[in-house]
């Protein structure tokens, strides 16, 4: 379980006289992203879902407050936590010199893995992605939908339990995006507990049993999206979002 207790980010910036403000990014939010679920994170761009992922995987430090993995602090346990942490980012960021095996071991070297064990994992996850026949293609050779199915298994290298998604079927075709539907709900059959930020609000209503609704840095909204629907006497989680991100409501 990930625990977020009243943490609040504020960035330092200049007003139009040059003085000293504050942005605040994300506003005393206090969340329980309970283990082996999909979890959904909305909210319009600039709504502050970004600045918590980047708190989330500790590339951001809160200005206040308390982020915990499993029970342990992740200020205090940051190198233990991040071993349980793995990323699919929304933009494309490989080694473009490498070809998809040589990107992979890359990774794997990073966690420190032994040669024997990072040579089967890697083989393992190619496998399962669908990408074995291309282990020795150039990265710049793969089609959008088999890039996003590599970071996945980039992000999978070193059997993380918490997995955060930002936005992994951005751009695809719908082919391509049930098919990383699918992956998704397998890995979270096996366990893994998967944060998937996204703007395609059917996405959310598909794969995730929980939701939790940003808007300008507050959460306004976190519940199962059976339980979201029938509260705002709606069908549907979109009309859900709408409702609350457009009129400010608070559930």
């Amino acid at each position: 379980m990930i625990e977020i207790q009243n943490v609040v980010k504020k960035f330092k910036r200049s007003d139009e006289n040059k003085k000293t403000a504050w942005k605040v990014a994300v506003d005393n939010v206090t969340l329980q992203i309970p283990a082996n679920e999909i979890f959904g994170l909305l909210g319009k761009n600039g709504a502050g879902k970004t600045t918590l992922i980047k708190m989330l995987t500790m590339q951001l430090a809160p200005t206040s407050g308390k982020i915990f993995y499993s029970g342990q602090e992740a200020n205090k346990n940051s190198v233990e936590i991040k071993k349980m942490i793995g990323v699919v980012p929304q933009h494309i960021n490989f080694d473009q010199d490498l070809n998809v095996w040589e990107n992979l071991e890359l990774h794997a070297r990073l966690f420190r893995m032994e040669k024997l064990e990072r040579s089967r994992r890697i083989e393992k996850l190619l496998e399962y992605m669908e990408l074995a026949d291309f282990k020795n293609e150039n990265i710049r050779k793969l089609s959008g939908g088999m890039k996003r199915r590599l970071l996945i298994a980039r992000a999978l290298i070193h059997r993380p339990k918490f997995l955060f998604m930002d936005e992994p079927t951005v751009a695809l075709d719908p082919q391509v995006r049930i098919k990383i539907w699918s992956l998704i709900e397998d890995l979270r059959n096996e366990g893994v507990t998967i944060i998937l930020t996204t703007h395609y609000i059917e996405e959310a209503e598909k794969l995730c049993s929980r939701v939790a609704i940003l808007n300008h840095g507050k959460l306004i909204a976190n519940d199962s999206t059976e339980n979201l629907c029938n509260g705002a006497g709606v069908k549907t989680l979109e009309e859900v979002f709408i409702s609350l991100t457009e009129q400010g409501a608070n559930f």
